[in-house]
């Protein structure tokens, strides 16, 4: 049957949660005020008298009769008013001690006593004192349980900590997600079904069940299915996928059942599930043997089972993002369950420059401002890097006192998120501060001859965020997916240019080449093992990719022979050792435009713009490098090589 949406029903709300250990801690409070403090309200007011004082009376025959108690004792006098009526007076005392010769004193004097009779109120005392222990620890825990966790308390535990969005009301469009326009073209239709069912459900066709959006960090993932909810104006419930586990085997389950039953009951809806990997890891450990945390594989059979338990057209649609979908679990993959993989990458230069229009909607531009020149410049920015581009430009605007946002303002933004904050306070000495200008001169001369590698737009020899002493910056002119073998030898050479630079003029290296050696020997061995580009080794893989979009994780590396191994070693010592070679040979070649460059670059600590294009395009190669591009090999029976040699 067709599902429709319901746009006038109420504006959902959380359900209210009770706080039990506070409401318990109450109750307990009120039981000891009714128990120990109305009963010293209500019971008869007597005149106390001192034990020494009820002894001589006793003994002078006044008293009457006593009651006497383990900590009381109520006794009554017989006295005659002025109008010679008699009278009883009763009052009360406290003996100092246990005094076992009370009976006989009284006895002697003919006074009537008896022990008090049974407490009307003794069961209330008997009960409370087995109940109330174990009701105050109960209290006190479910207290500390409501503090830390700030969400249902200890009978609530099994409840779906779902944020709910009522009618779509995540105040997110499709007008604001840009960038990513095929992602959005391809979950356009899961909007088309929440609004129009009956066009797909008359013809037979069935919606997907769920759709999973992978992609890098950042890239929107969280902002698409909001997108998604607000456009078709139904019930959004939003939950982490870290949220289902708990420290009690059961909880995550129980908390599946609920979301889902909460679903049924709002659809037709969307439920997101944002960081899928966190409860959907595969359930084959190492070795293929099963195991691992109980509670979290007993959620994950939950949802896989709650994911089969509905029909495609009941309206409940599933949206999970992740940036590891690797590692998640076949059985979750498969068609039925999440039918639809969407993938949401890092934008292009298009995609950057939309996604900027957006983020400066309401930031104030100036008109020197460019946003196309500025996502030219940003290649591999995510759409979170993006915004907090705009946001950091806006601030450093403000930080100056301008009543714009100028492109300047942009620049240094860029540089901040690349390279760190400026740390002018940090002082180099006159030794450090040559080396470092050498050294990016260096990196500048290679990388303006390199193919691929971009114009190299600025040279600072100003101290920047941990470890940068000084920075070279190259920005590409168009957007990049393949890189050729002759521009991975190229951009090796380019790593290399700092240090080839100080053996050059001092004849010595310093220890700040030490993360371009580090970077340059990461790409020759992924030259190697990775892209199958050596002659020797041929095309076979030695690496295992196992990030597919979270940068900085090693590859694993395929079980080889030592003899491989070593071929390995031998081949990425030699791309480098070549890269190493050309970059010394440009740089003695261009040694009088690395004098005057470096020299320039100390008394200005900073080139940029055209200033520097035009003293980089005097830069020329020693002889024709096509040859040693194309194979990474220097002939030895080249005259330059011989120098080199020597």
């Amino acid at each position: 049957m067709p599902v429709e949406t319901n746009n006038n029903k109420n504006k959902m709300k959380p359900p209210r949660v009770r706080q039990f250990g506070g409401s318990l801690l109450v109750l307990l409070t009120l039981l000891l005020v009714l128990n120990l403090v109305v009963p010293s309200f209500s019971g008869p007011k007597l005149p106390r008298i001192a034990y020494s004082d009820f002894i001589v009376q006793v003994q002078a025959g006044k008293v009457n009769k006593a009651i006497v108690g383990q900590d009381r004792i109520q006794y009554s006098i017989k006295t005659q008013t002025p109008e010679g009526k008699e009278v009883e007076q009763v009052y009360q005392t406290t003996p100092v001690a246990i005094d076992l010769d009370l009976p006989r004193i009284l006895r002697d004097n003919k006074v009537e006593f008896a022990a008090p009779p049974p407490d009307q109120n003794g069961w209330i005392g008997t009960l409370l004192s087995w109940v109330l222990p174990p009701l105050i620890f109960v209290g006190i825990w479910g207290f500390f349980l409501n503090r830390q966790g700030g969400g249902p308390a200890a009978l609530t535990v099994g409840k779906s900590k779902a944020r709910i969005y009522s009618e779509g009301s995540t105040g997110v469009k499709f007008s604001d997600v840009a960038g990513i326009e095929e992602a959005k073209a391809e979950l356009e239709e899961v909007v088309d079904f929440l609004k129009n069912a009956d066009k797909y459900t008359r013809l037979g066709a069935k919606i997907p069940k769920g759709a999973l959006l992978v992609g890098p960090p950042g890239t929107g993932k969280t902002l698409l299915a909001k997108a998604i909810a607000g456009e078709a104006g139904v019930p959004f419930f939003s939950i982490s996928g870290s949220e289902f586990i708990e420290l009690f085997v059961g909880v995550g389950a129980a908390r599946v059942r609920d979301l889902f039953e909460q679903a049924k009951q709002q659809s037709p809806c969307i439920v997101f599930i944002d960081e899928l990997d966190a409860l959907g890891k595969s359930r084959a450990g190492s070795g293929g043997f099963y195991g691992g945390n109980d509670e979290r594989e007993q959620t994950l059979n939950q949802l896989l089972t709650e994911m089969d338990g509905f029909d495609a057209n009941t309206g409940v649609i599933i949206i999970a993002a992740t940036n590891r979908p690797e590692v998640l679990d076949a059985a979750l993959r498969r068609p039925g369950r999440f039918d639809r993989q969407v993938v949401v990458d890092r934008p292009d230069k298009i995609g950057r420059e939309a996604i900027l229009k957006v983020h400066a909607r309401n930031v104030k531009l100036d008109t020197d401002v460019d946003l196309a020149v500025i996502g030219t410049r940003t290649p591999g920015f995510a759409g979170a890097d993006l915004a907090n581009l705009v946001n950091e430009a806006a601030l450093m605007a403000a930080r100056n006192n301008r009543d714009a946002v100028k492109m300047a303002d942009f620049n240094e933004a860029i540089e901040r998120l690349v390279a760190g904050l400026e740390k002018r306070s940090r002082v180099l000495n006159e030794t450090e501060k040559k080396t470092v200008a050498y050294h990016e001169v260096g990196h500048a001369i290679i990388g303006a001859l390199m193919p691929g590698a971009g114009k190299v737009e600025k040279i600072s020899i100003v101290p920047r965020g941990v470890g940068a002493l000084g920075y070279t910056i190259q920005m590409p002119e168009e957007d990049r997916f393949l890189m050729i073998e002759d521009e991975i030898r190229g951009r090796i050479a380019t790593l290399l240019g700092g240090r080839s630079a100080e053996e050059t003029v001092f004849g010595k290296v310093s220890t700040g080449a030490s993360d371009d050696i580090q970077k340059a020997t990461e790409l020759a061995e992924r030259y190697v093992t990775l892209y199958g580009m050596s002659d020797q080794l041929g095309p076979v893989a030695f690496e295992k990719m196992q990030q597919q979009f979270i940068e900085g994780y090693p590859n694993s590396r395929r079980q080889i022979s030592p003899v491989v191994a070593e071929q390995i070693d031998r081949e990425v010592k030699m791309i480098v050792d070549n890269a190493h070679h050309i970059a010394l040979s440009i740089l003695k070649e261009n040694r009088e435009l690395l004098e005057n460059t470096a020299q320039e670059l100390l008394e200005r600590e900073v080139l940029e713009g055209n200033d520097l294009r035009s003293k980089l395009e005097t830069a020329k190669a020693p002889y024709d490098m096509t040859e040693w591009l194309r194979s990474g090999k220097l002939d030895e029976d080249k005259p330059l090589m011989q120098t080199l040699m020597n």
